[in-house]
């Protein structure tokens, strides 16, 4: 007996019906304001509909939304095809993008992507970022976590309540944080109401506030604490880097071969220097063995550990000690002081300059970026890929095709590419580069950079580059269509041959 297949299945009526029937809010601009803003909490996701990691999140999203509406927690979403602009002026950088929005104010979402890790972690959101301390559980409280603050104050309302709650709040996943009102707990802990107060595992174990209490804002107690919450030397990981990387301050970094039966010695002998930098520098040391790529990736090149590297975070800059010389606890002191003193120079990371600049787009090297990007006479969009980024991948025959259209005009629009993993840029230049492809558009007789957030179709390219050039694109426009079909034949097949070598 043949089964009719004239009608869905019940599992296809099921997907269908929970599509019908979903409890994920969809936002636009119209109503993003006027939906986010009153919650107290409501989760949000910045999507695109061809994007996998999204598909794979829906039925898992969905789940959680049914779930959690029955508690008074909303989750919704955005569609940035259909809101392009929206998204893009919201910095929405990448798919799926979710975040945490309380009364509009929004943190990252830093939790599991399954229905169930979803749900607590919601939950976990959506109970006071303030605990509650007395004298009778203050002693457990303090030791609870690696950073725990405490506001002791007369009354729950006492300035800076406010501000105290609203930075627990914004920082519930990164430390613990408590309120006490109660006099034996601020004897207990030393401290004369109204005081705040952060517990350490580590380092200086009690650190009160030390400017006037009654000012303190959000952005300072936040400083306060993040700077506290980093140890004078300690080891960084993949677990930990983030807090670091989240700092405005410069990374000091000594690799050290765990193995070494000196390890400890080197460690320790840094402390002092450590001690000296501390607020104008972060110290750690890394497993040499582990994060050998890391390493390589901070310009040290050779495998002789330790070895000591000062690294400007926001500006991507490094600035290695010189591996042919025996490190030293008063070497790293030296490098840092020059580093603080302006007086070193960056070591810059460099493809060797081609020999032969034979395809339409140009291949850019950190050693000529200057030379050819910052060219007065030059409108320049550059492409800074990643070798194993697959959306670089599925750029490149587009970005082939845009260099081949504007072959013609290669003295006036450059139309280059950058593997910006192999290359640094120089400290001329006024950007980092943070993802792949990154496309950057420089217009002759400027040296300011234009940000390319558009569709990546060739059409669209050219018209971005058509818009935006100083220099005339005359000369192409004149080319009969013809010409140009059969030059640009000829080029594929050129790039084609030239690829398969």
């Amino acid at each position: 007996m043949r089964v009719s297949r004239l009608f869905p299945s019940a599992a296809v009526l099921a997907f269908i019906q929970a599509v019908l029937a979903s409890d994920v809010l969809d936002l636009t601009p119209a109503n993003f304001d006027s939906t986010v803003n009153p919650e107290s909490l409501m989760l949000v996701e910045f999507f695109a509909p061809w994007c996998g990691h999204c598909k794979a999140l829906a039925p898992h999203y969905e789940e959680a939304a049914t779930s959690l509406k029955e508690k008074g927690i909303k989750l919704a979403k955005v569609n940035c095809v259909d809101e392009a602009d929206f998204c893009q002026s919201n910095g929405v950088q990448g798919y799926p993008t979710l975040r945490v929005y309380r009364k509009g104010e929004f943190v990252d979402y830093a939790g599991p992507r399954k229905a169930d890790g979803i749900i607590s972690y919601m939950i976990k959101q959506s109970l006071p970022a303030v605990s509650e301390v007395t004298v009778a559980n203050f002693e457990e409280f303090k030791k609870a976590d690696k950073v725990v603050a405490v506001a002791f104050l007369s009354s729950s309302t006492e300035v800076p309540a406010a501000e105290f709650s609203a930075t627990a709040n914004k920082h519930r996943d990164d430390y613990l944080f408590g309120l006490s009102t109660d006099a034996d707990a601020a004897a207990a802990a030393g401290v004369t109401p109204p005081a705040i107060a952060v517990f350490r595992s580590f380092d200086e174990p009690k650190t009160v506030y030390p400017y006037p209490i009654s000012s303190a804002q959000v952005e300072d107690l936040e400083s306060w604490i993040g700077d506290l919450a980093i140890p004078l030397l300690d080891e960084v990981g993949a677990e930990n880097y983030q807090a670091y990387a989240s700092s405005a301050k410069p990374l000091a970094y000594l690799f050290v071969d765990p193995t070494d039966e000196k390890h400890n010695e080197y460690v320790n002998s840094l402390r002092p220097v450590a001690a000296k930098y501390k607020g104008k520098v972060n110290f750690v040391w890394i497993d040499a063995i582990k994060y050998g790529d890391h390493a390589r990736a901070l310009n040290l090149a050779e495998a002789k550990w330790p070895a000591f590297v000062v690294q400007d975070l926001e500006k991507q800059l490094k600035y290695p000690y010189d591996q042919h010389k025996e490190w030293s606890p008063e070497a790293s002191d030296e490098q840092v002081s020059l580093f603080l003193d302006n007086k070193l120079e960056p070591e810059l990371k460099s493809q060797p300059i081609p020999e032969v600049q034979d395809e339409p787009v140009f291949n850019l090297v950190g050693k000529q970026f200057d030379e050819i990007v910052f060219d007065e006479q030059r409108d320049v969009f550059v492409e800074f890929y990643a070798t194993w980024c697959g959306h670089c991948k599925r750029l490149k025959p587009t970005w082939d095709q845009l260099g081949e259209h504007f072959a013609s005009l290669k003295d006036r629009v450059t139309i280059a590419k950058m593997e910006a993993t192999e290359n640094d840029l120089p400290p001329s230049v006024p950007f980092r580069i943070s993802g792949f492809p990154t496309l950057k558009f420089k217009p002759a007789g400027s040296r300011d950079f234009l940000d390319y957030d558009g569709d990546r179709s060739l059409e669209s390219l050219i018209a971005f580059v058509e818009e935006n050039a100083k220099n005339s694109l005359e000369k192409l426009k004149d080319t009969p269509v013809q010409e140009q079909q059969t030059e640009q034949v000829v080029l594929e097949e050129h790039h084609s041959h030239h690829e398969e070598l």
